[in-house]
């Protein structure tokens, strides 16, 4: 029996410090982004990662459905695409080249990997999705962290 509240649960996984990232797909209206912290390495072989988008989110049609997709880690001095992708998700005044599957491409990223949407699954009000990086751009950078509800970077 659950002796927790979901506000109890979602204080108590705050303290894991995470990366911040900003994913993104073409859809039929253009590109689209969402900011997630909810990203993780799968295996080395087959390259594999994935990452949690809410149901609820109004964007969720668009990445469930979407063929490929980047997943940008951030930098720290890229907090305000951080905000903006998690308030908004279009791409009004962010430059952006396309990549793989014409997934559009940030600039300025600790990591970006260019992934084909090879599964998804049921987690409960999120869906897991597996993405196989086909691939990698890295640059040096300080990163960019979320801990206990806010920005972060290393000190």
């Amino acid at each position: 029996m659950q002796e927790f509240s979901q506000d109890d649960l979602r204080r108590a996984l705050g303290r894991f410090a995470t990366g911040v990232t900003v994913v993104t797909t073409m859809t039929p209206r253009g590109p689209l982004g969402m900011t997630v912290n909810s990203f993780s390495s799968v295996s080395l072989d087959p390259a594999l990662v994935l990452w949690s988008p809410a149901r609820k989110s109004a964007r969720f049609p668009a990445f469930e459905a979407s063929s490929h997709f980047a997943i940008h880690v951030l930098a720290a001095d890229q907090r305000p695409l951080a905000e903006h992708f998690a308030r908004r998700g279009d791409f009004t005044g962010i430059p952006f080249e396309p990549g793989l599957g014409d997934a559009p491409l940030l600039d300025g990223s600790l990591t970006r990997l260019e992934c084909l949407h090879a599964v998804h699954y049921d987690g409960g009000d999120h869906l897991i999705v597996v993405g196989e990086v086909l691939r990698i751009t890295e640059e040096e950078h300080p990163p960019l962290l979320f801990y206990r509800g806010s920005f972060r970077t290393l000190v």
